[in-house]
């Protein structure tokens, strides 16, 4: 039994393939103008359009339309009331053609189910699927802490932590301008910051869960200022995020003891991220499935379609 599932969120295209065990993905970053941050939704809805015939060609060249019994889609960000971006039409409109074109089940589901699906796959972890554990959604739009059963054959997410302002990956991208880095700016932080050799840290404060990153921002184009040292500055912002995820996470797991903690979103492929919360003993996604992809809503699919 196989299926397809498409994604499109405002950062990236994707259509994937799951039978169960092999997993393709296909998928394409939106292209940003040096020195932007991000796209309007109307380019975002332009550029999907314009690469999903592609991608679908690529991922269809290797499988067969008549072993596909279901299709899955990604419909809004979040499972909750009031979600909506309009790039996720994209996805609906071809996912929705293609199950009536084979006559399968169309299976929804949001953009961020799809990645705690992922995030459990990719790192052999899919027996959390079936049980409570806690799961971290770090991305460009997104820095959630959430606490995540199982929902039917899908999940349910809810909200117990995170920002209250800018996204890990809002401030992540804002440093990349600063140090006039490409659009997004994560992999070109994390490379730079490897040649860093000092420790400084502005620590945020943490409210239980929750904590705000605007002022790091402040605390970022300060320290580029005084030092002019653009490895220097990305392994400072990387390292505020960090700690303050890692203080939330410690915070949770008081909270939550002995559930699991998994991290999603592409942030959460960030090398210093990953070695600085090591001692929580987390769950991490391989790095090609922590950015924003369609794997996780052809896992959803395929669960949904056995059962």
């Amino acid at each position: 039994m196989s299926v397809v599932g498409f994604d499109t969120s405002n950062y990236t295209t994707s259509i994937a393939y799951f039978d169960g065990e092999n997993a393709i993905n296909c998928s394409q970053l939106l292209p940003v103008k040096q020195g932007e941050l991000g796209l309007r939704q109307s380019d975002a809805v332009f550029h999907h359009i314009k690469s999903l015939p592609e991608l679908s060609g690529r991922l269809f060249s290797n499988i067969s339309a008549d072993s596909i019994t279901a299709v899955g889609v990604s419909t809004r960000p979040r499972a909750v009331d009031g979600s909506y971006m309009p790039c996720f039409l994209v996805g609906y409109s071809h996912a929705k053609m293609l199950s009536e074109a084979l006559h399968v089940p169309l299976v929804e589901c949001s953009h961020q189910q799809g990645h705690v699906a992922a995030a459990l796959w990719s790192a052999a972890r899919p027996d959390l699927l079936d049980v409570p554990h806690l799961a971290w959604h770090l991305s460009g739009g997104t820095t959630e802490l959430l606490l995540v059963g199982p929902s039917g054959t899908s999940v349910s997410c809810t909200k117990i932590g995170g920002t209250s302002d800018i996204s890990a990956g809002q401030l992540i991208d804002r440093t990349g301008q600063l140090l006039q880095l490409p659009f997004p700016s994560g992999k070109h932080l994390d490379r730079l910051s490897i040649n860093a050799q000092k420790k400084d840290i502005f620590r945020v404060k943490c409210a239980g869960t929750s904590f705000s990153l605007s002022g790091v921002q402040n605390k970022v184009a300060q320290y580029y200022s005084s030092t002019k040292d653009s490895s220097e500055t990305a392994a400072y912002a990387l390292r505020c995020v960090a700690y303050a995820v890692y203080k939330a996470t410690e915070n949770a797991l008081k909270a939550y003891p002995g559930l699991p903690v998994v991290f999603s979103g592409g942030v959460a492929s960030n090398s210093m991220l990953r070695n600085i919360l090591q001692p929580l003993k987390p769950i991490f996604a391989q790095p090609q499935y922590s950015t924003d992809n369609a794997l996780g809503v052809a896992i959803l699919a395929h669960r949904a379609r056995e059962g």
